[in-house]
């Protein structure tokens, strides 16, 4: 369990905390292309690690997110009117560019220059795969985007959508392995598509044996299951800082997750998907206008089952099909995340052997928001190349994690692009 004040310093995401500082020293993504398909088109209102910002692309196709009020009199910018290269306040026709510079004030003379005076705070953006990137921390340590395989696919399936609760809860659950022979385990045809999270040969292993190794990029963990004829089944999941994990599976293919947060008691999940979806169904979104716990609004993306029906769950369907009763592994993970509340009190938990990843996470994270305190700038931001690495799911005799990796190099490290 941590102390009160390491699972504060753990879940706090503004401005100026130490685990905010650290998410502001990476790229994130921040919305999907989709979102902003065109030049031109509507603006979008949302809030990353706590602030409230406008994001909008302009007629020459760049991307900007600036900060949600007009600094002439704190007017919405969301209403603003997309139009020739700026986003123009509705409310006395201020108009800014997508670095944040006012560029016209048709309320002041015609020869004044206190337009140029003013400047709204902005923030860069990139493209890479489905997703727009963000960078909101400190331009002199502007680090590479990380080079994740999956983010260099244009090519896939792109999913965000907003769960109700810290970032950290639904971060834990990508890492925990032990979960899949329970919250995910199917015994009949539930109507999903999907087979069981575990291997059929180690299916009956449901205590898997954790072993963890640190790496520049977080760590590498594998969960060890007998197979019960002297192999092992290993699932080996890679976590990068901050919030990026790629989850093994017996058909995988070039995919990962990110955790982005929204403030401290929402968050953004994006998954993306490369190759087929045969019998595999997307997770249903919807987008809405969708109310924080502080009255603020955004336009979010939210699943079709959530909190405010239950997830859909059946509990006919939990007695005869599959171990929930809810459709869909991320949804049956969301059910999880938000249902502990929107920060998890981690005074009042009880680990054990199978939690080891979720104890690491937790002591790096920590471990690089004291560092950046110090001084220390977290060294994968600035190493983008380091994250081209992939998820292990294999059965073999080995019984070791650092052996069993360097037995299968050639299958954990991905291709560096261009």
């Amino acid at each position: 369990m941590l102390t009160a004040e390491e699972n504060e310093l753990l879940t706090r995401v503004g401005p100026g905390t130490p685990m905010g500082e650290v998410f502001r020293r990476f790229w994130l993504p921040a919305a999907s292309k989709e979102e902003l398909p065109t030049p031109d088109c509507d603006p979008i209102r949302t809030r990353i690690l706590g602030e409230d910002l406008v994001g909008f692309r302009d007629s020459q196709g760049k991307v900007g997110f600036v900060t949600s009020f007009c600094p002439h009199r704190r007017a919405p910018l969301f209403f603003g009117r997309n139009e020739e290269n700026g986003l123009r306040c509705v409310y006395h026709g201020w108009k800014f560019d997508v670095t944040g510079q006012c560029v016209d004030m048709p309320s002041e003379p015609p020869e004044s220059n206190f337009k140029d005076k003013i400047q709204l705070k902005a923030y860069p953006t990139r493209e890479m795969g489905p997703w727009i990137w963000i960078y909101m921390g400190p331009p002199e340590v502007m680090p590479e985007l990380p080079m994740v395989e999956w983010a260099q696919h244009t090519e896939g399936t792109g999913i965000k959508w907003l769960q109700e609760a810290n970032y950290m809860q639904g971060l834990e659950g990508n890492i925990d392995t032990a979960h899949v022979s329970y919250l995910h385990h199917i015994f009949g045809d539930d109507g999903s598509g999907l087979r069981n999270a575990v291997r059929e040969e180690a299916e009956n292993d449901a205590h898997p044996k954790l072993q963890v190794i640190e790496t520049d990029y977080g760590f590498a963990y594998g969960g060890r299951r007998a197979t019960g004829n002297g192999d092992f089944y290993w699932r080996v999941t890679q976590w990068m800082l901050p919030t990026f994990s790629l989850i093994p599976s017996p058909n995988w293919r070039p995919g990962g997750s990110v955790w982005v947060p929204i403030d401290d008691y929402h968050s953004y999940r994006y998954l993306f998907f490369t190759g087929p979806r045969t019998g595999r169904p997307l997770l249903p979104t919807h987008k809405q206008t969708f109310t924080l716990r502080d009255g603020t609004v955004i336009d979010a993306l939210v699943g079709d089952r959530n909190r405010s029906n239950l997830y859909e769950m059946d509990r006919d369907m939990q007695r005869t099909l599959n171990y929930t009763g809810i459709k869909v592994i991320a949804t049956q993970d969301q059910a999880m995340v938000e249902g502990m509340g929107y920060v998890c009190d981690r005074t009042q938990e009880h680990l054990g052997t199978s939690d080891a990843a979720v104890i690491a996470a937790r002591r790096r994270l920590m471990k690089v928001a004291r560092d950046l305190q110090n001084g220390i700038e977290p060294y994968p931001a600035s190493h983008g190349s380091i994250y081209a690495v992939r998820p292990l799911d294999i059965v073999s005799p080995e019984p070791d994690l650092a052996r069993l990796l360097e037995e299968n190099a050639d299958k954990v490290k991905a291709p560096i692009p261009a």
